[in-house]
């Protein structure tokens, strides 16, 4: 028996990986070549849109989590689906989605993912296999922060620029914490539907500014960018087609008057677990 997870390498799946195997438990990861990591944890390749290979990997395993890559919406359907069917063949016995902070609850419709995408396709065929499982739903990660072009602007100006208004509330989280959450979800097969992970109340930018001025010892000042501003901005490190789909994010977040998860469905209400404050995260990962 073990736990198998989808994306390993990347900045969702490392920390989930490091979790359960700190704790002890069998970890396989599934990658794009066979072999095995440094930390000896074996790594299963699968191509994503084969029910056979995905299903091979499931099958006896205590666990899977799930994300879907950061790729065309077209192939994020085609591998929700294939991921859904396999799971539904091999039967696992516990799986965790993560919807890498794409909205499929909270109270504003406007930032919900569509019926169609392929989010809500694999959550919704998920369910209709049956098996036990639960969705953790994050907002936005802390970890994008430390993008090279946000992070240096703050060093070398003394500015902290991102999106959204400096009255905007977010429910901010790291990757750390998804996988606190995670962990204790495959322990939890009591627990379904979706889980909310980040900081309740949310923070606004200006919290943000001042945890990083204390951190580097110097004024950090919150500067609110245009999600079109932004957009240029990210656009040499994810591309155009990324840039354009940073940009839509944020524009939509602009026509809400927060990005929050709600209490009554937080991590901290149904398993007890508190997420990082700015400044504990930023001593952990060691900035």
């Amino acid at each position: 028996m073990s736990y198998v997870i989808h994306g390993a390498a990347g900045a969702q799946g490392a920390p989930v990986l490091a979790k359960l195997t700190s704790a002890g438990k069998p970890v396989v990861a599934v990658g794009r070549k066979p072999g095995t990591r440094p930390d000896g944890t074996p790594v299963v390749a699968a191509d994503y849109t084969s029910v056979q290979d995905l299903a091979r990997i499931y099958a006896g395993a205590d666990g899977v989590f799930v994300h879907l890559p950061v790729t065309a919406e077209e192939d994020r359907l085609a591998y929700a689906h294939s991921i859904v069917a396999a799971l539904s063949r091999a039967r696992p016995r516990r799986v965790v989605v993560s919807t890498s902070g794409e909205i499929v609850d909270g109270p504003h419709p406007q930032l919900l993912a569509p019926h169609g995408s392929a989010i809500r396709t694999l959550i919704r065929g998920l369910a209709e296999t049956g098996l036990s499982h639960a969705v953790i739903a994050p907002r936005l990660f802390l970890e994008n922060l430390l993008l090279p072009l946000v992070l240096d602007t703050m060093r070398t100006r003394g500015k902290l620029r991102y999106p959204p208004a400096a009255d905007f509330p977010v429910s901010w989280s790291s990757h750390l914490d998804n996988a606190d959450v995670v962990a204790a979800l495959f322990d939890r097969p009591d627990i379904t539907g979706t889980i909310g992970v980040g900081q309740y109340p949310g923070i606004t930018g200006p919290d943000l500014a001042r945890v990083f001025s204390d951190h580097l010892g110097r004024h950090v000042a919150y500067e609110p960018l245009t999600p079109e501003e932004f957009g240029r901005l990210v656009t040499p490190v994810v591309g155009g087609a990324g840039a354009a789909a940073v940009t839509a994010l944020y524009q939509r977040l602009a026509t809400a008057p927060d990005h929050t998860i709600s209490e009554h469905n937080s991590a901290q209400r149904i398993l007890g677990l508190k997420p990082r404050t700015t400044a504990q995260w930023l001593a952990q990962v060691g900035l």
